[in-house]
């Protein structure tokens, strides 16, 4: 790589200093990596094309350029320019290209498709008016006007496409140390926006080696705005904390969200398990957990979760796997100095699916009683009841049941067991209602009673025992 910079004097003057001190020079060099070149697609060379033909500046813009430095292809590319939303209208249309999602047009973006591809390309702005949620903006054609309002000094610098990296506040620099940095104040930017606290620890996750070097400045600058976060939306909270909780040094982050009086705002409660949390972020390493199953050691009772349901508005399948992990994560856990320690979870999961089923069951129980009132005879409602069977039966075991225990098994740290319980499909119970009626039993409630009993003999069984086996235990009614 060959390094160019331009140095410029430093400015210090209409009470930017700290700011004006981190622009001492614009710092450039080139980039030729594999990853920068796999961007080159057809419709990347149309648009590129078409800036410098129409004498627009075009350049790659944020996180995407901080990947490339890395050393990796960026997943979603976002483009920086000079020309204006109306320009770029203009622009596509004499061009035949097609734009969509124009949402984003008030806030400068445009989206561009080109050869199957979307491009969403940003004039570069100032912000006029922040309220800590929301900026009014205002276009410029100043590169260095747009980075100074971005969050992070790793997140601040453009990429041209002839190589060339744009670095005006030592993004470079700081990728290269491992640093997390504000650009220019700490408070100034997390007072434009209050969801940079969360921000910075997030990309802290993902950049630095060993945790915790800081700047005293900055954590100074989150415990003083940290109520700032309560005006925040619950959605975009969530989003940033999964996050946080998928990267490294989690232990070390949520520990500073408590101790920088972060936490009461974003959900977490106030009197959490930290010693738990701990014991589980080691447990989880290289499972790959869901971000509920590392939270929910933090809770200490299943109101916890409802709680932070209220503040982050998660979803329905989030919020059943913290109350599962919370009230089971001491009571289910495997069967020592057993053949088969695996047993108590995969009972669980039959558990829970035969739940599901006795409803069903209740449903075709009602409809075969009302084969009379239906105008059926005995054969039609067993030939209705045994086909409704066949299409419910595959609904009516609990889909996520399965998903839940792995959590646990991952929660528990038993990496063994979570892989067979990934191999192991849930056998379907041989014995139907329908079955025993066919051996003489009639009532209901009896057919229900015989039917639990017979589950129960098939999971000690091991779920070997077939229907022909079960059914041998079902007495026969005595002729009249």
């Amino acid at each position: 790589m060959l390094r160019h910079p331009r140095r410029w004097r430093p400015l210090l003057s209409c009470g930017w200093s700290a700011l004006y001190l981190l622009r001492q020079h614009l710092f450039t060099m080139k980039l030729q990596s594999p990853e920068f070149q796999s961007l080159f697609t057809e419709g990347l060379k149309g648009l590129t094309e078409l800036f410098v033909r129409e004498k627009h500046e075009l350049r790659i813009a944020g996180g995407a350029v901080r990947d490339l430095l890395n050393g990796v292809k960026p997943q979603d590319v976002d483009f920086a320019t000079t020309a204006t939303p109306a320009q770029m209208k203009d622009m596509f249309q004499a061009a035949g290209i097609r734009m969509i999602n124009n949402k984003g047009e008030k806030h400068g973006t445009i989206t561009a498709r080109l050869h199957e591809e979307n491009f969403e390309i940003t004039t570069l702005r100032v912000d006029v008016v922040t309220d800590g949620r929301h900026a009014e903006v205002e276009f410029t054609t100043d590169w260095q006007k747009d980075a100074e309002r971005r969050d992070l000094t790793i997140n601040s610098m453009f990429l041209g496409f002839d190589g060339t990296l744009f670095d005006y506040f030592n993004g470079y620099e700081d990728l290269k140390n491992k640093k997390v940095r504000f650009v220019g104040h700490a408070n100034q930017r997390i007072q434009e926006d209050y969801l940079r606290i969360l921000r910075y620890f997030r990309f802290y996750g993902r950049i630095v080696d060993v945790p915790g070097d800081h700047d005293p400045e900055t954590l100074e600058a989150i415990a003083e705005n940290a109520k700032g976060l309560a005006g925040i939306s619950g959605e975009r909270i969530w989003v940033e904390l999964k996050k946080i909780l998928a990267g490294s040094h989690v232990s070390h982050l949520i520990q500073l969200l408590y101790d920088l009086g972060v936490a009461p705002y974003v959900g977490l409660p106030t009197d959490a398990s930290l010693e738990e949390f701990n014991k589980v972020s080691k447990n989880v390493e290289g499972l790959s957990p869901k971000p509920m199953t590392l939270l929910a050691s933090l809770f200490r009772v299943q109101d916890d979760v409802t709680k932070l349901d209220l503040r982050l508005k998660i979803s329905k399948e989030e919020k059943n796997l913290g109350l599962f992990l919370v009230k089971n994560r001491k009571d289910l856990f495997k069967a020592a100095d057993s053949p088969d320690p695996l047993k108590p979870y995969q009972d669980y999961i039959i558990d829970v699916s035969t739940t599901w089923r006795a409803q069903t069951h209740r449903i075709l129980e009602a409809v075969f009683m009302l084969k009379d009132n239906l105008g059926w005879d005995r054969e039609q409602a067993f030939c209705w009841v045994t086909g409704l069977n066949v299409c419910l039966w595959p609904q009516c075991r609990d889909p996520d049941a399965t998903m839940r225990v792995c959590e646990l098994l991952k929660y528990q740290g038993e990496p063994g067991l979570l892989v067979d319980m990934q191999r192991w499909s849930v056998p379907p119970f041989p014995v139907s209602g329908h079955d025993i009626r066919k051996v003489g039993v009639s009532s209901g409630k009896e057919i229900g009673a015989l039917l639990q009993q017979l589950r129960e003999q098939w999971k000690r069984s091991g779920y070997q025992m077939g229907k022909e086996e079960l059914l041998s235990y079902v007495e026969k009614p005595q002729a009249p």
